[in-house]
C-alpha cells in the first residue's frame, strides 16, 4: 500500500506536453514544455528552459524527445487474466458469462498484477475495477477486496473499487430456483449452494460498503476511492436498486451500472417491465448526477434524452461489443445529445491485453460513418475520453485526467522517434499522432504521484517477471479434481441455459441488427 504520494521533487523534460483538450476539443500543447513535480503534484508547467534555470540542481527525468500526457483512465475493468487466456472463447455475453465458472484462478493478488502491468505499460494509471462479486462471508470479501486494492497500490495505480451486486437470476433472466428445477437433481444440487454463496442480503453489502470504505478514505485517500455497482436490471430487484441508490446518495458516492450491453437485455427489461431499462430506472428515482453506465449499446433516442438530463455518464467499451457481438454503443449519438462519454476496455481489448491508447485508436475509427459532412469523433473526443471524463467517474474528478498546477502528477512519457519514424508532417496535430501511430504498449516512462512505476516500457514497482513466471507454473500444473469437475458441470450448465435463452427469445422476433444505429429505430 502506498498511502502517500512520493515525496521526490523533480522536473519532466519533453518535446511537447499535452495538457488535455480545450472546450473546442483541440489539443492543449506546450513546445519544450516542462513539468516541475514536488510531492506527487504538479507545482509548475512550462517551458523545460524556464525550469532547468529556475531549479538546475533538481533532477531531472524525460528528453527532449519525449511527448508527455495524462495518465489514462481505464473507466471499466473486471479481471486479470482474460478468460480466452483461460479457455473462454469469445461469443455472446448471455453464454460467455457462464463458462467463468469452469475457469482456473490464480488468486486475487496475481491477477491483479497481472492486468495492472498491463494497464500501466500502455499509459493507464487510474482504473474503474468492478468485481465481478464476492463470495462467502464478511472476512471472505474484506481479503478479496484487501488483496485487488492492495496489488494495485504496490504496483503504483489509482483503483477506484467496486464489486458486483446481484440478488437475483444469476443465470439467466428468471428466478435461479425455477430454473435449476429444470436441471438433473446432480447438477441442481451442485450449483444451487454455489449460487446461494453468491448472494447476500443488500443490507449486509450496504453496510459492508460503508464500512470498507470508511477504513480505505483514512488509509489512502489519494489511491483508492470507492463506488457501488448494481450488476444490472435483469440482476437486480427495485429493492437492491433503490437500497443501493439511497446508499450511494448517504454517502457521497459514485455508481457504475452495466445497461443494456446486450439485445436480449433490452428485450428484458421491454418484457418484464412495459418500457425501456433506462425509463424503468428514471420512473424508481435512480439516474442521477453520480451514476456512470456501462456499455449502453441498446438505448434509444428516448433513452438518450434521458440519460442527458438525469447528468449520467456512459462509458463505452468498443473492444467488448465487438468481440461479443453485442454490437455497437450509439456513441455519435450521445455526444450529439451531450451525454459525456468515457472509455474502458472491459474483459480484454481487441488484441486480448489491456492497451488502452489502442482501444482509444479502435473507438476512433469504429464510428466514422459514411458521408461527406457527418459527424465523427474527432482525436480531441476520443482523448477526452480517456482522460477527463475517466476521471469523472472515478472519484478523483479535479485531480487526475489534465497535467496542469495543483494537479496529481500522474504523467505518461511516450517516444516521438516511435510515433514519428520515419517521419510525420508538422501539419498533424499532435494528439492525432499519438492516437493513430502510437505502438502496442507505447508508455516508456510513467509516474503515479509522482512515483515512477514504469521506466523503458516496463513496469518496475514490482517485479513483472516474477508475476509472470508464477502465474504461468500455476496454470500449467494439472486440472485438480475440483477444477475437472467444475468445467465438466459448467459445459452442462451452459448447454441448459442455451436451451432457455431460445425459448424465451426466439430468433424471429428479434429486430435486423445495424451498425451504428440506435436500437430500436427502423
Amino acid at each position: 500500500m502506498n498511502e502517500k504520494p512520493d515525496g521526490r521533487e523533480f522536473l519532466i523534460r519533453s518535446r511537447a506536453t499535452i495538457a488535455g483538450v480545450d472546450e473546442t476539443l483541440r489539443e492543449e500543447v506546450l513546445e519544450g514544455g516542462g513539468i516541475h513535480v514536488r510531492d506527487g503534484v504538479v507545482v509548475a508547467v512550462k517551458p523545460f528552459a524556464e525550469l532547468a534555470a529556475d531549479h538546475p540542481d533538481l533532477p531531472v527525468e524525460g528528453s527532449a524527445d519525449a511527448i508527455a500526457f495524462p495518465g489514462l483512465v481505464n473507466g471499466h475493468h473486471h479481471s486479470g487474466l482474460t478468460p480466452f487466456q483461460l479457455g473462454v472463447p469469445y461469443g455472446p455475453l448471455e453464454l460467455w458469462l457462464p463458462q467463468f465458472r469452469g475457469m482456473r484462478y490464480v488468486g486475487h493478488r496475481l491477477d491483479t498484477l497481472y492486468s495492472a502491468i498491463e494497464m500501466l505499460e500502455s499509459g493507464t494509471t487510474t482504473v474503474q475495477h468492478i468485481h465481478p462479486g464476492l463470495t462467502g462471508d464478511l472476512d471472505s470479501w474484506t481479503d478479496l477486496s484487501d488483496k485487488v486494492i492492495g496489488a494495485y497500490r504496490d504496483i503504483g495505480m489509482r483503483v477506484s473499487f467496486s464489486f458486483m451486486i446481484r440478488d437475483r437470476n444469476q443465470l439467466v433472466h428468471e428466478d435461479d430456483e425455477p430454473f435449476l428445477t429444470g436441471l438433473p437433481e446432480e447438477d441442481a444440487a451442485y450449483w444451487r449452494p454455489k449460487l446461494a454463496a453468491n448472494k447476500a442480503p443488500v443490507a449486509s453489502y450496504m453496510n459492508w460498503f460503508e464500512a470498507r470504505k470508511t477504513v480505505w478514505s483514512k488509509a489512502d485517500p489519494d489511491g483508492v476511492s470507492w463506488q457501488l455497482a448494481p450488476a444490472n436490471l435483469h440482476w437486480c430487484t427495485d429493492d437492491c436498486l433503490t437500497a443501493i441508490f439511497d446508499t450511494a446518495k448517504r454517502t457521497g458516492s459514485k455508481i457504475h451500472m452495466h445497461l443494456v450491453e446486450t439485445r436480449l437485455q433490452a428485450e428484458f427489461a421491454r418484457t418484464t417491465y412495459g418500457k425501456s431499462a433506462i425509463r424503468h430506472l428514471a420512473d424508481l428515482g435512480c439516474l442521477t448526477g453520480n451514476l456512470t453506465l456501462g456499455h449502453g449499446i441498446w438505448l434509444d433516442a428516448n433513452d438518450l434524452d434521458l440519460v442527458r438530463e438525469c447528468g449520467c455518464t456512459i462509458c463505452h467499451n468498443a473492444s467488448s461489443g465487438l468481440r461479443l457481438a453485442s454490437g455497437v454503443a450509439p456513441v455519435n449519438e450521445m455526444i450529439g445529445t451531450g451525454v459525456p462519454v468515457c472509455l474502458g476496455i472491459d474483459q480484454a481489448g481487441i488484441n486480448d491485453d489491456r492497451d488502452m491508447l489502442q482501444e482509444m485508436r479502435l473507438a476512433w475509427a469504429l464510428h466514422r460513418e459514411p458521408g461527406l459532412n457527418t459527424f465523427r469523433p474527432s482525436a480531441g473526443h476520443v482523448f477526452q475520453m480517456a482522460t477527463e471524463h475517466g476521471a469523472s467517474t472515478t472519484g478523483f474528478a479535479g485531480r487526475i485526467g489534465r497535467l496542469g498546477v495543483g494537479k496529481a502528477a500522474d504523467v505518461v512519457l511516450v517516444d516521438w522517434s516511435d510515433i514519428a519514424r520515419p517521419f510525420v508532417d508538422d501539419r498533424m496535430p499532435l494528439i492525432d499522432a499519438l492516437l493513430q501511430r502510437s505502438r502496442q504498449m507505447a508508455a516508456k516512462s510513467v509516474f503515479v504521484g509522482g512515483r515512477k512505476v514504469v521506466s523503458g516500457g516496463k513496469v518496475i514497482s514490482i517485479d513483472r517477471d516474477a508475476v509472470f513466471e508464477e502465474i504461468g507454473a500455476m496454470l500449467s500444473a494439472p486440472l485438480s479434481s475440483t477444477e475437472t469437475e467444475a468445467r465438466e458441470r459448467t459445459a452442462t450448465l451452459v448447454q441448459h441455459m442455451a436451451r432457455w435463452f431460445d425459448a424465451r427469445y426466439p430468433e424471429e422476433n428479434r429486430t435486423a441488427y445495424r451498425f451504428n444505429a440506435i436500437a430500436g429505430q427502423a
